[in-house]
């Protein structure tokens, strides 16, 4: 990664280790202060966009701890704190607390590395200090056509940085297949009760995506899953002729930023059109209006449907863009080394080029802090130390970094 220098509010940054202090004359403010793509559309209730900034932002120290790796998608910690990472290409690394990459493992399946698809998410079973089970999606080519597949494996690490996965094995498929390269998704998420939550997306083309509004589809949907890859018990539409039973919640566009917070609760960040990247707490059997009902306008300038923003039985975000960040990776903040984000989530922005941090009052949000890093962020992770790590990459590939975030 490249070193660079600007100078922000009368400090110098540079992208191996620097502060990033906030404008004075920004606090209170809105951090979005470019022009709305829908400007027409109107916030359905108060707060529920462009939130102000908070009175005293954090000033941020950043240091480049891993560079020069292969096009990332997803890091999890290990517990001894190594870094676990997928590289969209189809490879799978251990990277040292240092950040070191060891060799490629071996055992990853074959994945459908085109347009968005890849290696995509990673996630440690609830139980791997005792079972070292690790799950994964990834873009599978199928007979009639590809989609989202979420394996499972046991992660058996060597002595030599790198190591294998034993007893691969795909549990779920996101169907029907479709012949194109966009909107897998995708990410994973563990419950409070060990279930895993699969969001997907629904493969942007006008074609397919109305299917995000119907059950016996699985295209625009989040699933709620066992580990085993069998409906969750107490999923909404278990019972319901025609409908496929792992769905959680449905209407939902291309899904790349998930977390749970400290009650177990899901929350989802997701892709909007031009305008529309929206926050939600999805809850059993709701609808969330994807593509009938959004902000936001299709990449044309036109309308997205009857250019609808509200509409009986769907839900509206609780928080939106527009212009979009462009949503990927997510974080809760439960740690105390910053202890002015404690309770905040964390959102890697792809188009904003940072880490978007929004300070919660309730399950509304009260402030948005952007912290800018000067590189597309592909994910986003809370360290053991309780440090922020943000994940880089290069618009159509190339090189990503590891950026770690402390309190100046």
């Amino acid at each position: 990664m490249k070193t660079v220098r600007r100078l922000i509010a009368g400090t110098l940054l540079s992208a191996s280790a620097a502060a990033l202090p906030f404008a004075a004359m920004a606090q209170g403010k809105p951090a979005e202060t470019r022009p709305a793509n829908a400007p027409d559309q109107k916030p359905a209730f108060a707060g529920q966009t462009r939130a102000p900034q908070p009175a005293q932002p954090v000033s941020v120290k950043k240091q480049v701890i891993a560079d020069g790796l292969p096009h990332l998608w997803a890091m999890e910690f290990l517990p001894d704190g190594r870094m676990l990472v997928t590289a969209k290409q189809g490879k799978m690394h251990i990277l040292s607390a240092e950040g070191k990459p060891g060799p490629a493992l071996d055992g990853v399946p074959k994945v459908l590395a085109v347009g968005q698809g890849g290696l995509l998410d990673v996630a440690l079973a609830p139980d791997y200090g005792t079972s070292g089970m690790i799950f994964f999606s990834f873009s599978e080519q199928r007979e009639d056509g590809n989609g989202t597949s979420v394996a499972s494996a046991k992660l058996v690490p060597d002595d030599k940085g790198g190591g294998k996965l034993e007893n691969v094995k795909v549990i779920f498929r996101q169907t029907p297949s479709y012949d194109g390269n966009k909107h897998f998704g995708s990410r994973l998420a563990f419950g409070a009760k060990g279930e895993l939550y699969v969001t997907v997306g629904e493969r942007s083309d006008a074609e397919p995506r109305v299917q995000a509004q119907e059950l016996s589809s699985g295209l625009g949907k989040i699933f709620r899953i066992t580990q085993a890859g069998k409906p969750f018990d107490g999923n909404p539409f278990a019972k319901q002729k025609d409908a496929l039973p792992e769905i959680w919640s449905l209407g939902h566009r291309n899904l790349q930023s998930a977390t749970v917070d400290d009650k177990g609760r899901l929350w989802t960040v997701e892709h909007g059109p031009r305008g529309g990247d929206e926050l939600n707490r999805p809850e059993a059997g709701k609808n969330y209006g994807w593509p009938e009902v959004t902000y936001g306008v299709e990449y044309s300038g036109n309308p997205v449907g009857k250019g609808i923003t509200q509409m009986a039985n769907t839900e509206q975000p609780l928080y939106y863009w527009d212009p979009v960040i462009a949503p990927s990776g997510m974080a809760f903040y439960n740690a105390d080394a910053i202890p002015e984000w404690k309770g905040a989530f964390l959102v890697g922005g792809l188009v904003s080029q940072g880490v978007v941090v929004l300070h919660m009052d309730g399950d509304k949000v009260k402030y948005e802090e952007r912290v800018p890093l000067e590189a597309r962020i592909r994910d986003v992770k809370v360290g053991p130390d309780g440090a922020v790590y943000a994940v880089t990459e290069q618009r159509g590939g190339g090189q990503s970094s590891i950026i770690k975030l402390t309190k100046a």
